[in-house]
């Protein structure tokens, strides 16, 4: 879903200006009414097998994909794939929106690209693809522009934020426009879901408005009297939350989410750090001085965000761990979570080394995943384009 899980994780910042965006919209564009969201947790929503519901997301290659990447997005990945119909990217075009390094960005992308398959990700039920394989993400992010008040993208935290590092006018233009890019990754696709944290639902909701813009400046009766079907252009899509594991935090700090971006190697856990690199983290990590472990106390957010770490990498219930774990102290427990984190990284850890030891086979799977997405994104640009009166 890094300006991130798309990490980007398809994540979009967001704040109480999408009730002024709401207002906004009534007053100078006669939108059809917003819907409200419609919270799904990944494992309560049970699609008909014979239509599956679809499910986007992606991570950007920049910096190590690290424990939270992976508990927080891709091991859900996994689940989803088994429910619904699946396309999981690398952001990449995603990743030049900020000064990089344009030797390491081909080896991070195919090395992101593994990670999936090493984590579980399986060809046979999920699209696996490179980002700017299929060019129609960019021609769908210029189309959407069209569409898209300036003002809505100047009141982005994160171009607030991020052009104030890179000295105001010498940010990029794609640092204003990046959140296009990210509601064209969602709608190219026609997602139903979008795998999001618990925190992070109010991300889509520039995808969303977008979405609700175009279908009713293009939809409905004018694109049907242009040729086409009519109705909605694009699809609306909902979060899915997952019901553990969505939001995993640093080590150093229990009150901020674990990030590539983080000055510190210490505050994370990359999924290829070697086994006594893993326990050297952990044994480091910051902890309290309450006596006991205990899960959901607000004084304790280390405590509650380690817990949940080995709660899933251990594969046993909170009232297991907690019953279990209760009584120890810092010095019994951060061993038992190292060895727990050790045990679950090493498969991913072998199966990476095996995937890109055969390269031939990478550029197979992310070949064949971009076929079939550039399949079902060549029909939402057709659908656009005609519904907005270009010659076709």
């Amino acid at each position: 879903m890094a300006h991130a899980t798309l990490s980007h994780s398809l994540i979009l910042s967001s704040s109480s200006r999408f009730s002024r965006l709401g207002r906004f919209l009534r007053q100078h564009a006669n939108p059809l009414p917003v819907p409200r969201f419609r919270c799904y947790c990944s494992d309560e929503t049970s699609p008909s097998p014979s239509v599956k519901k679809r499910v986007v997301s992606g991570v950007q290659p920049t910096g190590s994909i690290h424990l939270g990447n992976y508990l927080g997005a891709i091991k859900n990945w996994v689940t989803l794939q088994d429910t619904y119909e699946t396309l999981f990217f690398i952001v990449d075009l995603h990743a030049i929106t900020l000064p990089y390094d344009v030797q390491e960005l081909r080896k991070a992308t195919r090395d992101t690209a593994a990670l999936y398959l090493a984590c579980g990700v399986d060809i046979s039920k999920a699209s696996v693809f490179v980002q700017s394989h299929v060019r129609a993400h960019v021609e769908l992010m210029w189309l959407l522009s069209s569409s898209t008040p300036i003002g809505w993208l100047q009141k982005m935290t994160q171009f607030k934020e991020k052009s104030r590092k890179e000295g105001g006018e010498n940010a990029s233009v794609s640092l204003l426009t990046y959140p296009v890019l990210m509601a064209a990754d969602i709608l190219l696709y026609k997602s139903d879901f979008v795998p999001v944290g618990e925190d992070q639902k109010q991300h889509l909701e520039l995808a969303r408005d977008l979405a609700q813009r175009v279908n009713n400046l293009y939809g409905g009766r004018k694109w049907k009297k242009l040729g086409g079907r009519g109705g909605s252009i694009f699809k609306i899509p909902e979060p899915l939350i997952p019901q553990v594991g969505a939001r995993v935090m640093s080590l150093t700090d229990g009150l901020s989410k674990m990030s590539k971006s983080a000055p510190s190697d210490q505050s994370r856990i990359n999924l290829l750090d070697s086994k006594d690199l893993i326990a050297d983290k952990i044994k480091r990590c910051k902890t309290d001085s309450f006596a006991g472990l205990e899960f959901d106390n607000a004084e304790r957010p280390e405590c509650n965000n380690l817990l949940s770490v080995y709660q899933i990498v251990s594969g046993k219930t909170k009232e297991e761990v907690m019953e279990e774990c209760k009584d120890m102290s810092w010095g019994t427990f951060k061993p038992l979570l190292a060895d727990a984190v050790i045990e679950h990284l090493s498969p991913i850890q072998v199966r990476y080394e095996e995937i890109t030891a055969e390269a031939a086979y990478l550029d197979k799977v992310l070949s064949e995943g971009a076929d079939r997405a550039t399949e079902i994104a060549e029909s939402t640009i057709h659908n656009l384009k005609q519904a907005m009166g270009f010659y076709l």
